[in-house]
């Protein structure tokens, strides 16, 4: 008996020497006692950050619009943003869900966690916290090598835009994220981050909340260098995406009477995940683009 006991606390010691614990978005410490290797992401950003991290191969069900890279596509489904189908994933036997903290059902959420499978909540707020995302989930899922270089060239693509352009004169700028209502993002967002790397400035970034409905009025009044929104890119929306034609019929905006209307792949700036440096050289490019059109 006391041999056998010895021999399993010897195994518990071992076991958490072995423990692998993070801390998600939320705040949350997530522990496994080994790396996971079947996986269940509930967000679309959420898959592309697992693959960024050498994880794609374990990815045993995703949501709908999970198509990037490519391989994503041939991935289970599991439900989308608004529902999740719970058998099927209870089905997958998962040994890690990862989640969108504000995209999922706080309901189906309180059933996942009734399943005692850890809970990673992603949700990257910054640009540094995309490059600490990926870390953390190669940490989860034994990738560490493949994260850390993921990671590093995510923040070295940053770090080379900043340099080149955050110092340029500034342009204000009015991103339209949905036209009815109409909406924008504030400060809070990872997008207002990639407008001030560009140079330019969110003339909307004190608004509350993070995604708040302004009128039209409000847009006149602050009168945009520029104005952004985002277009279809792989991932085909339910409807189609908000254009700029609403605005054209305003001529003493600047934006308009300059013809700084500009409009960015969606996949590449909405999604924080490694692509999103690709959406910022677009944006960065806009501006610069913007900046010539001064006095002309």
């Amino acid at each position: 008996m006391l041999r056998r006991a010895v021999a399993l606390m010897f195994a518990f010691a071992v076991t958490q020497a072995h423990a692998i614990t993070v801390t998600d978005d939320s705040g949350a410490s997530v522990t496994l006692a080994k790396p996971a290797e079947r996986v269940v992401s509930l967000a679309p950003h959420v898959t592309e950050l697992l693959f960024a991290a050498g994880g794609g191969g374990r990815i045993v069900g995703a949501v709908t619009f999970s198509d990037y890279p490519k391989e994503a596509q041939a991935i289970p489904r599991v439900g989308d943003n608004k529902a999740l189908d719970l058998e099927r994933i209870v089905a997958l036997h998962p040994d890690l869900i990862v989640v969108w903290r504000h995209g999922n059902a706080s309901r189906q959420m309180d059933r996942l966690h009734a399943l005692g499978v850890p809970i990673y909540f992603s949700e990257p707020k910054h640009l540094d916290d995309i490059a600490a995302s990926i870390g953390k989930l190669g940490a989860l899922l034994g990738t560490q090598e493949q994260a850390h270089a993921s990671a590093d060239a995510f923040t070295r693509d940053i770090a080379q835009l900043r340099a080149r352009y955050a110092q340029r004169p500034r342009v204000s700028v009015f991103y339209q994220v949905w036209d009815d209502p109409l909406m924008t993002l504030n400060r809070d967002h990872v997008f207002d981050e990639v407008i001030g790397l560009c140079g330019g400035v969110n003339v909307f970034a004190t608004e509350k909340p993070r995604v708040p409905t302004i009128s039209t009025e409000a847009v006149l009044a602050a009168n945009p260098e520029a104005i952004v929104t985002s277009t279809p890119g792989a991932t085909q929306p339910d409807r189609q995406l908000p254009g700029l034609e609403r605005w054209k019929r305003w001529t003493s905006m600047t934006a308009v009477a300059r013809g700084n209307l500009f409009g960015i792949d969606g996949d590449l700036i909405n999604r924080p995940t490694p692509r999103l440096a690709s959406g910022a050289e677009a944006l960065c490019r806009d501006l610069e683009v913007a900046r010539g059109r001064r006095g002309k």
